[in-house]
């Protein structure tokens, strides 16, 4: 070998270590800095003409695996939405109260129980049946403000959805803009690790917020699809739309995220035709899609349903009983049928006139099994009118509105069921079904069941629509079906028209024994539940639309109107706890100012079982036990998925930096090695040199 290949060999050496050690400084720079994978030089032979001439020095390579980076990915996934769910109901359990609260709402049942005992005692006095009202009313108010404050949760998701999205289209676009420096870099035969790193940090982040897939491509850029297939990122940056002010409004129902292309500065152009497919979509947007769509709006459907119960229990008791003095006029409130709809009731019932003192002035009872089958609400009122021979008044107006009124201002009117066979219609008495003597009062709900049946006339006119949404235990929709009733159809008709709809297909509808819609998932579909986000019916101009009228959802319930009678508050006196006395004769008492069986009969009805339609039979307060526990349940469960999935990404985060990650000790002993290297060559270097300066002296 020549000198002169000595000294380039040399020369070269010194440089490969040069850069080397560069290198090696570098990642002990940034041991410590998040996201940062080592790098290292390439050195290869350098060949000359088939002769060795010393190192050839590559640009600084970055030291990592692209399956271990994926794993990351997928685990960020899943951490991203468990954070987002154990977040919101955390807060969700907050509002419910500590286990054991004077406030919450198993509390409220338990002291609505007492005051209901106290009513029962002798010394029952105007202030027993104060607090019981009270009681009433603070209960309800409980369950409205749990509802608002559910809505109001609802919102805040709503507003984290679309800021998330601005989120996820700012990090494609900066992940774009990377593609596009990675590529030109490595076209130029530059280092690109910087520019590498930042895009891992990006996608990383990225990841937290929407379930993907990444592809690497030959270039160095990557390709980004969505968990449902949507193209995210190609060599085209897409842009997510989400039309929602993000003002934190709770929404009946709420658009799909659509993918559009979008130019180099992120701004969203022609739509691509992809849809995310909501809770499909993974990360947090998958958890926040998955609250907003089910979990609060089932928690709200539930809490309706057992206001509803508990509406029904209070309610019975008070149409079975009424206040001393009798009110001159009892008006009831829509329920959905009309003067010439099918009566619909078996049993009897007794409809009596009484002086404020309480003695008989007229009574007829009623036999509606010997009306006939086909009998109408104005058959019933015919029958009562005659049969108290003028002494009170039965009519119903327009709305369906039943109201029965004394012909003098010195009488009451009373309503009682029949003995052995009280009236019926759904499980509710006549008194109830028609709300004439209520506790519990709601301007947009029945409170009771509807009671129809296949034949009866839905009553529900052209043009108008029911849109009822399907969703599977993810909260991903499943289908939907905008129910278009034709006139002069049947609720028979409505049946099959939703067995043959796309909801049909995850299960089928019928008409349950107390007349309300009853949906049967398939077992593939199990736990899939039902929303009605819009709905413009209006039976027969009651005002009562189809969501009220089927009792599909938790919807019909109407918590948000609700309130206890405002004369019963007003005036304790104007309570109902007296029973109407059969078999007395005219003019003798028939109410008594001391009795208190009415109260009795609530207490029996507080502790007994009620229907919460859909949710089964189940006593007041262990529902309310129950509605409460699910959510307890419900948090505890996604704090411990979260703290898995918080686990496990660090598992995989520690096995990507164990592989790309700079270990000082190992940087700090390549460091020696390459600072013996740079000296084993500069002493080549020099012992060249002082062959040149022996060889020029021998020849000189």
């Amino acid at each position: 070998m020549s000198l002169n290949d000595i000294l380039s060999s040399a020369r070269s050496g010194l440089n490969a270590a040069q850069s080397a050690l560069r290198t090696v400084s570098n990642n002990v720079a940034n041991v410590g800095t998040a996201g940062y994978a080592r790098e290292k030089v390439t050195l290869t032979t350098g060949v000359v003409q088939g002769r060795v001439n010393g190192v050839v020095v590559g640009e600084p390579t970055r030291v990592a695996d692209t399956f271990l980076e994926d794993t990351v990915y997928r685990r960020a996934g899943d951490m991203g939405r468990y954070d987002a769910e154990a977040n919101y109901l955390d807060r969700l359990q907050a509002l419910l109260g500590a286990p054991g609260s004077e406030a919450g709402l198993p509390a409220r049942i338990d002291s609505l129980s007492a005051a209901a005992i106290a009513m029962t005692g002798l010394a029952n006095s105007p202030q027993t049946v104060a607090a019981f009202t009270s009681s009433v009313q603070d209960t309800i108010n409980s369950m409205q403000q749990l509802s608002q404050d559910s809505d109001q949760l609802k919102g805040d998701v709503e507003t984290e959805v679309s800021f998330t999205v601005d989120r996820i289209n700012g990090l494609l676009a900066r992940i774009h803009d990377l593609n596009g420096t990675l590529t030109r870099l490595n076209g130029l035969g530059q280092s690109s690790s910087g520019a590498a790193d930042q895009r891992m940090m990006a996608v990383e982040e990225l990841s937290g917020l929407i379930k993907i897939a990444v592809r690497h491509q030959p270039d160095g850029r990557i390709s980004i699809d969505s968990a449902d297939g949507a193209v995210l990122l190609d060599r085209q940056l897409r842009a997510l739309d989400y039309p929602m002010p993000g003002d934190g409004t709770a929404q009946a129902s709420y658009p799909a995220i659509s993918v559009h292309f979008a130019d180099d500065n992120g701004l969203a152009g022609a739509d691509t035709g992809e849809k995310l497919s909501g809770a499909a979509s993974g990360g947090a947007l998958d958890g926040l899609i998955n609250l907003r769509d089910n979990v609060l709006p089932a928690f709200t459907d539930t809490l309706g349903l057992f206001f509803g119960g508990l509406a029904q229990t209070l309610n019975a008791a008070s149409n079975g009983a009424s206040a001393v003095p009798p009110p001159t006029a009892l008006a009831g409130r829509p329920t959905g049928l009309i003067g010439n709809d099918r009566l619909g009731f078996t049993g009897s019932a007794q409809f009596a006139v009484t002086s404020k003192a309480g003695n008989l002035v007229a009574t007829t009872t009623v036999d509606f099994d010997s009306l006939g089958p086909t009998a109408t609400v104005n058959d019933m009122i015919a029958a009562v009118n005659a049969g108290l021979g003028g002494a009170a008044t039965m009519s119903v107006d327009t709305s369906g509105t039943l109201s029965f009124t004394a012909t003098s201002a010195l009488n009451g009117v009373v309503i009682g069921q029949g003995s052995p066979n009280p009236s019926a219609r759904a499980g509710v008495g006549v008194s109830q079904f028609f709300g004439l003597n209520d506790m519990v009062v709601s301007s947009s709900s029945a409170l009771t069941p509807a009671g129809f049946r296949p034949s009866d006339p839905h009553g529900f006119g052209a043009a108008e629509t029911a849109q009822i949404v399907l969703r599977g235990v993810d909260g991903r929709v499943l289908a939907s079906h905008g129910l278009s009733p034709a006139p002069g159809g049947t609720f028979g008709d409505l049946v099959t028209q939703l067995n043959a709809s796309p909801l049909g297909q995850f299960g089928s509808f019928a008409l349950d024994g107390n007349g309300r819609f009853a949906f049967t998932p398939l077992a593939s579909v199990s736990g899939a539940t039902l929303s009605s986000p819009s709905d413009s019916t209006n039976r027969a101009g009651t005002g009562r639309s189809f969501t009220m009228l089927s009792g599909l959802t938790g919807g019909w319930s109407g918590l948000a109107n609700a309130e206890m009678r405002r004369e019963l508050s007003g005036d304790p006196q104007r309570l109902p706890l007296a029973t109407l006395q059969t078999g007395v004769a005219m003019g003798a008492r028939a109410l008594g100012s001391g009795d208190v069986s009415g109260a009795v009969r609530l207490v029996d009805a507080l502790s007994a079982a009620q229907d919460f339609a859909g949710k089964g039979r189940s006593s007041i307060d262990r529902f309310a036990s129950t509605l409460m526990g699910g959510i307890g349940t419900a948090a505890a469960q996604a704090t411990d998925r979260l703290t898995d999935a918080t686990a496990r990404k660090a598992d995989a985060v520690n096995r990507r930096d164990s592989f790309s990650g700079v270990n000082l000790d190992e940087e700090l002993a390549q460091m020696v090695v390459l600072q013996n290297s740079y000296s084993a060559a500069a002493r080549v270097m020099t012992t060249a040199s002082q062959m040149y300066d022996t060889l020029i002296e021998m020849v000189g």
